[in-house]
C-alpha cells in the first residue's frame, strides 16, 4: 500500500512539476506580463488586485525568485533556461524547484511521519526537475546538431545566389523550424539592435554549446577576417557534420544492446520487488521496516547507480 502511495505521490509532484514550468510558457503572455511590470501603469495595478490561485502562486514565484537573485550573483542557471529555451529567467526556475521540492518532502514527510525524509523527498525533488532541466538540454541540442547540416547547405546555396551573409541567416530564421530558426533569428535581432557578428554567434555558440556549430562560427570569423569561398567552406563543414551525425547515429546502433543491459539493471530490482511483495507481503518486511534493511537498501541504491554509470562509461563512445 506504501508503495502505491509513493508511486502516486511521485506521479503527482511530477506532473505539477510540469504545470509549474508550463505556467510561463508562452512568450507573448511573459511579454506582456514583463511590460505591465515595469510600466506599473493601472493596468498592472488592476492585475495585482486580482488575488487568484494563479496570481498568487506567481506572486509566491516572483518574491522567492527576487530573494534569490538578491542572495547570488552566478548566471549558470540563466545560462541553461537560455539553451532550453524556457522563457522564464534562472531565478524563478530556482524558485519553482524549491516550492516543488518543498511539496514533495512535504508529501513524503506525511506520509512516512520521518522528519529526515521531509529533506530525502526536497532533495528529491530538486535532483528530478534538475534532470529534466538537463533532458530537455539534450534533446534540443540534438535537434539542432541534426538541423546544422540543412542550415549550412541554405546558407552556402543562398551565397552563390547572391545574397550576403546576414541576408542568408534572415532567410533561415523564416524558412527552419525551432530550434535553428529560433536561435538564427536571435542572432539577426542582435545584430539589427547593433551588436557585432562575431558577438552575435560567440552567443549563440554559447546557448546551443554544439561543437559542431563551433565549426561554423570560426569558418565564418576567419573569413569575414582574411576572405574567401564562404559558401564552398561551409560546403566542406556540412559534408563533415553530416560524417559525423551518421557515425554517431552508428555508434548508437552498436551500443543499443549495452544501453539496454543498464536499463535492464536499473529496473528489475524494483520489478522483482513489487513482484515479491505481491506474493507474499510480509517477505520484505525486514528489509522496509528494521534499520538493517535501510541500510540494504542504501547500499544497494548505491550499487545500482554504480553499475549504471560504469556500463554508461563503457557504451559511451567519444567521436
Amino acid at each position: 500500500m506504501k508503495a502505491l502511495l509513493a508511486i502516486l505521490i511521485t506521479v503527482f509532484c511530477f506532473a505539477l512539476l510540469l504545470g509549474l514550468l508550463s505556467i510561463r510558457s508562452r512568450e507573448d503572455r511573459v511579454m506582456t506580463e514583463r511590460l505591465n511590470y515595469f510600466a506599473g501603469g493601472e493596468q498592472a495595478q488592476r492585475q495585482k488586485q486580482k488575488l487568484t490561485p494563479k496570481a498568487l502562486l506567481y506572486n509566491c514565484i516572483e518574491g522567492i525568485a527576487n530573494g534569490l537573485g538578491r542572495l547570488q550573483q552566478g548566471k549558470r542557471i540563466e545560462l541553461m533556461m537560455q539553451q532550453a529555451d524556457w522563457p522564464i529567467r534562472g531565478t524563478e526556475f530556482e524558485a519553482i524547484l524549491l516550492l516543488w521540492g518543498g511539496l514533495v518532502g512535504l508529501i513524503t514527510f506525511l506520509v512516512t511521519l520521518k522528519g529526515a525524509m521531509f529533506f530525502a523527498g526536497l532533495l528529491a525533488g530538486i535532483l528530478l526537475g534538475m534532470a529534466l532541466l538537463g533532458l530537455r538540454i539534450r534533446r534540443r541540442r540534438k535537434k539542432f546538431t541534426n538541423q546544422l547540416g540543412d542550415m549550412l547547405t541554405m546558407v552556402a546555396n543562398a551565397l552563390r545566389a547572391g545574397f550576403s551573409f546576414m541576408q542568408a541567416f534572415e532567410l533561415i530564421s523564416r524558412e527552419m523550424d525551432a530550434p535553428m530558426g529560433r536561435e538564427v533569428q536571435l542572432v539577426v535581432n542582435e545584430v539589427n539592435l547593433g551588436n557585432t557578428l562575431e558577438s552575435a554567434l560567440d552567443n549563440m555558440q554559447r546557448r546551443v554549446a554544439s561543437p559542431d556549430f563551433e565549426l561554423v562560427v570560426t569558418a565564418v570569423l576567419i573569413q569575414r577576417q582574411v576572405g574567401g569561398d564562404l559558401a564552398s567552406i561551409l560546403d566542406t563543414i556540412s559534408e563533415t557534420i553530416a560524417e559525423r551525425v551518421r557515425m554517431r547515429r552508428e555508434v548508437m546502433t552498436l551500443t543499443a544492446q549495452g544501453r539496454l543491459s543498464g536499463l535492464v539493471i536499473a529496473i528489475l530490482p524494483i520489478i522483482l520487488a513489487f513482484v515479491m511483495n505481491a506474493i507474499n507481503l510480509s517477505y520484505l518486511q525486514p528489509l522496509i521496516e528494521t534499520d538493517t534493511g535501510h541500510l540494504f537498501i542504501i547500499g544497494g541504491i548505491i550499487s545500482e547507480v554504480i553499475g549504471i554509470l560504469c556500463i554508461r562509461y563503457i557504451v559511451n563512445i567519444n567521436y
